[in-house]
């Protein structure tokens, strides 16, 4: 598949990696490798998140950004985007960072007893700052994983401010970028995430319409996106389509 139209900026969201685990948030390393070598022989270099929004470059630009901080971001994401000579950005729920067994919140907790149990665990600050040390980006994913959607401005903020502050302080580095947990924001949380100092955030799915620096749309990237779909998903005029069907405000 040519895919002639394929957007100067592309925003990939991916979450886990392996090739054991079932779930539609891992890919598996051979699946994630193809990916984004199909991008790089079509011209994208990479850049992390912040980088992209905030000081946009001439060319096709590629930005790999990976949800929830797994431990396989590590292990298994790491080697296949340093030998395609990508960057990325990991966005991390601060309060699991190195916390041992596995992160815990609706959407996963059906795997957090049994056999993919490991699969959860959560990178941590040693682990972090070792990306950051080869051009990865650290930024946040709230503190608790939380659907700001759902809360009070309040606890809204301080989920936005206590993990950037935790960030700064443990890796000695800004921390200007943020991923919405579930992809959920609205203008109110997106507001608040400026107020909060993030200079850029991370949507999943394609809300809005006029991308914003605080409400940037991701393609979000799953198990079953074989070589087609995943290409496919890429074209502006399929994530129109998608935007209208989805109701989109």
């Amino acid at each position: 598949m040519s895919a002639p139209g394929l957007p100067p900026l592309v925003v990939l969201c991916y979450h886990a990696v392996s090739d054991g685990w079932p779930s539609e948030l891992a890919v598996t390393p051979e699946r994630l490798r193809r990916q984004l070598e199909l991008l790089v022989r079509r011209g994208y270099s990479g850049a992390t998140f912040a980088a992209a929004l905030t000081a946009p470059r001439r060319g096709r630009t590629l930005v790999v950004t990976f949800d929830d901080a797994y431990g396989s971001t590590r292990t298994l994401a790491y080697p296949i985007l340093a030998a395609l000579g990508l960057p990325a950005t990991v966005f991390l729920p601060t309060d699991f960072a190195g916390r041992p067994g596995p992160m815990y919140w609706p959407g996963i907790a059906d795997w957090a007893e049994g056999p993919h149990a490991p699969e959860l665990r959560c990178l941590d600050w040693d682990e972090l700052r070792w990306l950051g040390e080869r051009g990865w980006e650290v930024g946040s994913h709230t503190c608790s994983h939380a659907r700001l959607t759902e809360l009070a401005e309040p606890a809204v903020m301080a989920e936005l401010e206590g993990s950037r502050e935790a960030i700064e302080r443990t890796l000695g580095k800004p921390c200007a970028s943020l991923a919405y947990p579930y992809g959920a924001a609205d203008a109110r949380v997106a507001g608040c995430a400026g107020a909060a100092g993030y200079r850029a955030a991370a949507l999943l799915g394609t809300w809005p319409v006029d991308p914003r620096p605080l409400a940037w749309p991701r393609v979000g990237v799953y198990r079953d996106d074989a070589e087609w779909r995943f290409l496919l998903k890429l074209l502006p005029p399929v994530r129109r389509v998608h935007a209208a069907l989805q109701g989109v405000r």
